[in-house]
């Protein structure tokens, strides 16, 4: 599952456009006073300056080569402070085989590197910014997951893992939804996860938005 656009908020436009410039080194292909898009790897995102809503943050994933966990760790690590868990600055997923870092951008998003060893997508190059593949993972903060997931099945879309309450993983290792319980801690952080608006566009699905309506998220297609 391929995401190919990306709408998240932001109370931050200045700073986050300076960080994905000037930090992450990435290219800003879109912008004015209240959004602007960075391209990062085969995904746009776009982020818009928030009216509704005071300081939005998400948890979302980018795929690295599955051979340069260490040399990006070593290349962010020279410009932010990773997050930590239980002292640690890295994981691996021994079920997702897979290793991962974590950081936050000036809005407090939960920014997630993640090298997917299944995908054998290594290069032989140095790391560097034209290394980060896409966005691989989206949370989407709901109050039912398990309904919400099936959902997401009616829509052609399948679990990655099995359903469970707290969290289950929908779509691929391309491109998952992280379907999370409201108010469930985000790994690697002390933020507990709360729902905002997305917009998304899956190569082959269409565009989704992802809203609230009564308390309850709904899916609607754009």
């Amino acid at each position: 599952m391929n995401f190919t656009e990306i709408t998240l908020l932001s109370n931050k436009i200045n700073d986050m456009r300076d960080f994905y410039k000037y930090i992450l080194m990435l290219h800003i292909i879109k912008e004015d006073s209240n959004t602007f898009t960075v391209q990062i790897g085969s995904t746009a995102v776009t982020f818009q300056e928030s009216k509704s809503y005071s300081n939005p943050y998400y948890h979302f994933a980018i795929n690295i080569p599955e051979n340069k966990m260490e040399e990006a760790k070593s290349w962010i690590k020279s410009k932010v402070t990773l997050n930590t868990e239980q002292d640690s600055d890295e994981v691996f997923f021994e079920s997702w085989n897979s290793h991962a870092i974590y950081f936050e951008d000036p809005s407090g998003n939960i920014i997630e590197f993640i090298a997917r060893h299944n995908l054998k997508n290594g290069v032989e190059h140095h790391f560097s910014s034209e290394d980060l593949l896409n966005i691989s993972e989206i949370g989407i903060v709901v109050d039912e997951v398990i309904p919400f997931v099936r959902k997401l099945n009616e829509m052609g879309i399948p679990n990655w893992k099995e359903d469970s309450e707290g969290l289950t993983p929908v779509g691929d290792e391309i491109g998952l939804f992280i379907t999370v319980k409201s108010g469930r801690r985000w790994l690697f952080s002390h933020k507990a996860a709360k729902f905002y608006p997305i917009e998304v566009s899956i190569e082959g699905v269409g565009k989704l938005s992802f809203h609230h309506n009564d308390d309850k998220v709904l899916i609607k297609n754009v």
